[in-house]
């Protein structure tokens, strides 16, 4: 049956308050899927739906769940519940989770776990957020690389069931140091009486615990792995980052870069859980300081309020040639701006595309000019027309720059280039723009009289 079914089913049922049909129809469904289901329930709600599934799966459920609606229904549960739910839940969920709690909350928790659980737990509760230690899991499958592949599969079979992945094993010395990797196919089809150290892969793309997060997301991708191991300072095997960790933090990267790139703070939680004075605090202080940018726009046009009273048609072009040149600037800065999230472009790659991005331009802003210049000639007449059609394709080469540059100059700082969001670079493109054409029509048109 289909999750669209399956979600119909069930909200007939509980309409009906069959527990019975509940109970059946939440058991044939997808953790993530209840998880999607209940999203926007009631905490109650979620607390009786989740109860239906065994501890396990409910476990699995409740990591799929979102950060917010984790909080609220950890508030809700008795420390036994909770310390049953933690106690199921995958090493790196459980960490996550054991941070949104308060330090009373968190002590009761850690004294009712066994010895082993708590100190892994600490361990990775204690690594900063946005690093690879913050969102890797201590579920893997570690071989000496001295054993033979008998004792190697056995190890598998006594400590594969609570690891995160055993298709790829790693492969450490006495002290736990990392060797090299060998997967569960080359073990499987080799000679039992084989070490370990004559068939892994020496080669191990790695990172360390401090290593940021997306650089982790980006080097999962550019090698397709399954995991990737994470050592600490004496290269000790302590964690890996499997790939749908990865893909969480890819789609969180991309969600703030996303935020960045308007001009909005990173909101914790999502947006349906957000308050109303967060979604203020978010947006409010760059709109304030893009209020006053664009005051420098106001001033250019103050500046040549002689010209403007002798050429009152050139107001009619005035917002077509800025917002030309700030939609030119924002999808520059986009380009840029991605680029460089993904690798694709560094900074050592700005005098080249520098180059580029000028023919582009003036490419571009010789077709816009073309197109504007028929509305000129019709509106305002031949001079006008042609001023208008110089400063569309000037705007547009200068509104590209400065897109294209803004993030290197960001980067070079040691800032996010994603700072230099649509929003900064309009405003900039703006004032640039203002300049540029009522600067142009003077010298062009002249004033009369003078």
């Amino acid at each position: 049956m289909s999750y669209a079914v399956l979600a119909a089913s069930l909200r007939s049922a509980m309409q009906r308050n069959d527990q019975e049909t509940i109970h059946r129809l939440i058991a044939e469904m997808q953790p993530a899927d209840l998880a999607d289901f209940v999203q926007h329930e009631q905490t109650d709600t979620v607390i009786s739906l989740l109860l239906h599934l065994p501890l396990e799966r409910r476990a699995v459920a409740f990591g799929y769940l979102s950060v917010a609606l984790q909080e609220e229904v950890a508030a809700t549960l008795t420390d036994k519940k909770l310390g049953d739910l933690l106690e199921h839940m995958s090493a790196d969920e459980r960490a996550d989770l054991f941070k949104l709690l308060d330090e009373d909350r968190q002590q009761a928790l850690l004294n009712s776990l066994a010895k082993e659980a708590r100190e892994d737990l600490r361990k990775l509760a204690s690594y900063d957020e946005g690093t690879a230690g913050a969102v890797m899991t201590s579920d893997y499958v570690a071989i000496p690389a001295y054993y033979d592949v008998k004792r190697a599969l056995k190890t598998i079979r006594k400590t594969g069931a609570e690891a995160e992945t055993i298709y790829q094993l790693y492969c450490i010395d006495t002290a736990g140091r990392l060797l090299g990797t060998v997967s569960l196919r080359e073990l499987i089809l080799a000679d039992t009486d084989t070490q370990i150290a004559e068939l892994m892969t020496e080669d191990v793309v790695h990172v360390t615990t401090t290593t940021p997060q997306e650089d982790v997301a980006r080097l999962i991708s550019r090698y397709d792995l399954l995991a990737l191991p994470v050592v600490n300072g004496g290269e000790q095997l302590v964690g890996i980052v499997t790939y749908d960790d990865a893909m969480d933090v890819a789609e969180e990267e991309a969600t703030e870069d996303m935020h960045k790139g308007m001009s909005i703070g990173k909101l914790e939680g999502g947006l349906r859980s957000a308050s109303l004075f967060d979604l203020y605090r978010k947006r409010i202080v760059w709109l304030v300081l893009l209020v006053f940018a664009n005051i420098f726009s106001g001033a250019g046009i103050a500046y040549f309020e002689e010209t403007i009273e002798a050429y009152i048609a050139l107001v009619f072009f005035l917002p077509l040639l800025v917002d030309s040149g700030g939609n030119a600037g924002s999808q520059a800065a986009t380009l840029m701006v991605r680029g460089m999230a993904t690798g694709d472009v560094r900074s050592r790659d700005w005098a080249r595309l520098l180059g580029r991005e000028v023919f582009v331009a003036i490419g571009l802003g010789l077709t816009m000019a073309l197109a504007v210049s028929v509305v000129g000639v019709f509106r305002a007449g031949t001079e006008i027309a042609l001023v208008v059609a110089i400063s569309m394709v000037l705007i547009v080469i200068v509104g590209s720059l400065i897109g294209m540059i803004l993030p290197f100059i960001l980067n070079r700082l040691g800032w996010d280039p994603a700072t230099a969001s649509a929003p900064l670079v309009t405003s900039i493109a703006d004032a640039s723009g203002v300049l540029i054409y009522f600067a142009l029509a003077t010298a062009i048109l002249g004033l009369p009289g003078a």
